[in-house]
């Protein structure tokens, strides 16, 4: 009996081990599960990007559907987006409030003055702690956002157009259904 137990019990951890590497495959590493989904966006109240005496909290982006992007100047990555976001806010078809995540103000506003501006509001998040209490893990990310501040979806890395029509515009068409 002691031999079978013996030989059992690494047999019965190398299954448990396979099945959850099995499942680890098999997930999108950009679908990055947010605790806040269903929850409010988290209390602020930080300074525009564009002035430092200029105050901005979660009350004053309620009423409105917004895509909350969290970007940085030193991010490669969200220099990759920002096409899509210049294109995505010319459409009209979501506003996009901007969450600048410890970054420089002057490197900031220089971004926005020399390849556009798509935000209709540019959060400036020097420390950081906007975004720890949102969860970002590293910019890109985008939140979907209701009209009574309720997060609906996060989007881990650069948003393209694909993503938006496929996933975004979807959840952004049925809020409005809704009246949210």
């Amino acid at each position: 009996m002691n031999r079978y137990l013996r030989y059992s019990v690494p047999l019965i951890v190398f299954g448990i081990i396979a099945v959850f590497l099995y499942k680890g495959l098999g997930m999108n590493p950009r679908e990055i599960p947010s605790p806040l989904i269903g929850k409010s966006i988290p209390e602020f109240s930080l300074p525009s990007v564009e002035s430092a005496q200029t105050m901005i909290n979660d009350q004053n982006l309620k009423g409105k559907i917004y895509l909350l992007n969290v970007w940085a100047t030193w991010c490669v990555s969200c220099r990759a987006e920002h096409d899509t976001l210049v294109h995505l806010a010319r459409s009209g078809k979501v506003e996009i409030v901007g969450l600048n995540w410890k970054d420089e103000r002057v490197k900031a506003q220089a971004w926005l003055q020399q390849l556009g501006d798509p935000y209709t509001v540019n959060i400036f998040d020097q420390k950081g702690r906007t975004a720890i209490d949102l969860g970002v893990y590293g910019a890109p990310e985008t939140f979907l956002v209701d009209g009574d501040g309720i997060i609906h979806y996060k989007h881990a890395g650069p948003l393209t157009l694909g993503v938006f029509n496929d996933t975004l515009l979807p959840m952004i068409n049925d809020l409005k259904a809704k009246g949210s």
